[in-house]
C-alpha cells in the first residue's frame, strides 16, 4: 500500500475550485471535507502548528514500501552526526545489495561509491542498492541495520512499526502506520535540515543514467518539498 507524506505543508491543495476565496471569508479557520481517495489511509498535517487538516485510519498498520526508506535515511544521518561514518565515505558495493531487486540507482558490484552519492540515490530514486549498501556500511548487515531502524523507531515513539530491512521490501512483519510515518517525516525535518533539501531534488545521474524523483508532485504544485513516495 503507499502512503505519502508532504512535509511543510503551507497551502491544502485538494483539487482545483475546491477551495473558494468565498469559504475563507466566511472562516478563515474552516476546514473542507477532504474528497474521496483510493487510499486505506492518510495523514495530512500543517508542519508548522501540528494541526491535523484530514485524516483516515492513520493507525492501521500497513506495507509502508519505500517510505521505509525515511528510517534509513534518518539512521544513517544520525551515524554521520555521531562521527562514525562522514558525506565522502566510499561505501563498497557487495553483491547483496547489487542483487536486490526493485527500484535501482544503477551501483555496480564492486565499485567504492560517495556515502552522499548513495544517500542521493536512494533519496531522489528510491534505489534498493543503495539502501542495502548503505544499511551494510553502518552496521555490517542489512538486518543488523533493522535493529538499529527498530530502536530509533522506538527513541520517536513510533509504536506501531516494524522494520525488517532498509527498502521496504515486503515482509509480513515490516509495517507502519500513517500516524507513525508522521513522526519519522517530523523527525528528519526537525534534526538533519542540511539534508532536507535532497527530497526536492528533482533529478540524480550516476553512471552517466540520469533519473527523475520518484515524487511526481514536485512538477505539479511549486509548495511540494518532499517528501517520500511508498
Amino acid at each position: 500500500m503507499r502512503l505519502q507524506v508532504l512535509a511543510r505543508v503551507s497551502v491544502l491543495w485538494l483539487a482545483a475550485g475546491l477551495l473558494v476565496n468565498a469559504v475563507h471569508a466566511a472562516d478563515p479557520n474552516q476546514i473542507p471535507a477532504p474528497p474521496a481517495l483510493n487510499a486505506k489511509a492518510y495523514l495530512l498535517v500543517d508542519h508548522q502548528s501540528g494541526r491535523i487538516l484530514a485524516s483516515h485510519n492513520e493507525n492501521e498498520r500497513l506495507d509502508p514500501a519505500s517510505i521505509t526508506k525515511l528510517m534509513t535515511a534518518y539512521a544513517v544521518f544520525r551515524s554521520i552526526r555521531d562521527e562514525r561514518i562522514g558525506l565522502e565515505d566510499p561505501v563498497l558495493i557487495g553483491e547483496a545489495a547489487w542483487r536486490t531487486g526493485g527500484s535501482r540507482s544503477f551501483v555496480d558490484l564492486g565499485d567504492r561509491v560517495p556515502l552522499s552519492v548513495l544517500l542521493q540515490g536512494m533519496i531522489i530514486q528510491s534505489g534498493n542498492d543503495a539502501s542495502v549498501a548503505l544499511a551494510e556500511h553502518v552496521s555490517g548487515s542489512e538486518s543488523a541495520f533493522a535493529d538499529l531502524m527498530n530502536l530509533y523507531a522506538k527513541e520517536l515513539g513510533m509504536t506501531d512499526t516494524s522494520y525488517r530491512n532498509s527498502t521496504g521490501l515486503p515482509d509480513p512483519e515490516h509495517y507502519t502506520t500513517a500516524a507513525d510515518i508522521l513522526k519519522i517525516a517530523n523527525a528528519i525535518i526537525r534534526e538533519f535540515p542540511e539534508y532536507y533539501r535532497w527530497y526536492s531534488q528533482k533529478d540524480f545521474t550516476w553512471n552517466s543514467i540520469t533519473q527523475s524523483n520518484r515524487n511526481g508532485l514536485l512538477w505539479r504544485d511549486t509548495t511540494v518539498d518532499g517528501m517520500k513516495t511508498g
